[in-house]
């Protein structure tokens, strides 16, 4: 993977200087083993009027991945983990296969969520503001690849990632909000049977 220096930025808050690191959100976004909710994604295209809109639900689980369950405009499973991207069709679950920039997409999608700082330090300069409650993290691509995609990555939300906002190179753009998840210790039995399969 591509290497990426990491910068910390402390934030100063009504005169009184307190710490909020990439370390520090790092932890507070790892700390459930499961996080779930609803999410509505946004795709901003300079070719269409209106924002294509599809809506859905996600389960993020610390040991085993992420399950993006859409239901609008079209009922579409994606299952993200170790052995990669997988789709669901009526024979279960299919690996798709690998493609540079998508996958690479994937995985730092997956590493957004789950607020893996090495993982994203690899291939971004880091900006944080804010505290725990409060907090946006700026990417910048450092790697030549994601130079290629993406111009900048915004990330905000408190307890758990609320927004994240792609801006892509040739002026197009992603919205995805989240601001409804919660988080439990466990996986349903549906989701343990999904991540196992």
């Amino acid at each position: 993977m591509i290497r990426l220096l990491i910068f910390i930025t402390l934030l100063t808050v009504t005169g009184l200087a307190q710490a909020f690191s990439i370390e520090e959100l790092s932890q507070q976004l790892g700390k459930p083993a499961v996080v779930r909710g609803p999410f509505i994604q946004e795709k901003h295209l300079r070719a269409l009027p209106v924002p294509l809109t599809s809506k859905g639900n996600f389960v993020l689980a610390k040991d085993h991945g992420l399950l993006w369950l859409l239901s609008s405009p079209v009922q579409q499973d994606y299952r993200i983990d170790a052995r990669g991207i997988a789709r669901r069709d009526t024979g279960g679950w299919q690996v798709l296969p690998s493609r540079g920039g998508g996958a690479e997409q994937n995985q730092l999608f997956f590493a957004v969520l789950q607020g893996d700082s090495r993982q994203l330090q690899k291939d971004f300069e880091l900006a944080l503001q804010g505290d725990a409650q409060h907090w946006t993290l700026q990417l910048t691509p450092r790697s030549l690849l994601l130079k290629q995609i993406f111009t900048r990555i915004d990330i905000s939300g408190g307890e758990y990632v609320e927004r994240i906002q792609l801006a892509e190179t040739q002026g197009d753009s992603t919205v995805l909000r989240m601001t409804d998840s919660t988080s439990s210790t466990a996986l349903s039995e549906a989701e343990r049977a999904d991540f196992a399969q």
